[in-house]
């Protein structure tokens, strides 16, 4: 079989020779042979792992998607993101790595947003009365 895990920005895996593949969706986790039906799911936030002729196994950890097979030769995942690793543990390492520097850099983002709103209030305050000091005033 063929697999293919794209992302908007890339192709990330385009493989030939895959023996299996297991994938994760709301009813829980299946897998997939050469031959299979064609297929439509939607996944869930996961790790597709995958296996060769001569046993070795990747894995694939992605944020959704949805997975097609078409004619039992190939399988397609279509997904925003996908982190591909050959080991399973240090590819969990990179997942919550990349979450934790996501969420921090959320925290900034909201953190710069409520600081430009709140100088967008002073500004508002400033010209409503000019004549007297804005309670923000000291504030910087």
């Amino acid at each position: 079989m063929r697999l293919l895990i794209t992302t908007p920005a890339s192709v990330v895996i385009d493989e030939q020779n895959v023996v299996a593949v297991r994938a994760e969706d709301e009813s829980g986790s299946f897998g997939i042979l050469d031959g299979h039906a064609d297929f439509l799911t939607a996944l869930t936030v996961s790790v597709v792992s995958w296996r060769h002729p001569n046993d070795r196994q990747r894995f694939c950890a992605v944020r959704r998607g949805v997975l097609s097979v078409t004619d039992g030769t190939e399988v397609a995942i279509a997904t925003r993101e996908a982190i591909v690793g050959d080991d399973l543990a240090r590819l969990e390492q990179e997942v919550l790595a990349q979450f934790r520097d996501e969420l921090d850099a959320e925290r900034t983002a909201r953190t710069e947003s409520l600081r430009l709103q709140m100088r967008a209030i002073r500004q508002i305050m400033r010209y409503l009365r000019p004549e007297q000091p804005s309670l923000f005033e000291g504030r910087r």
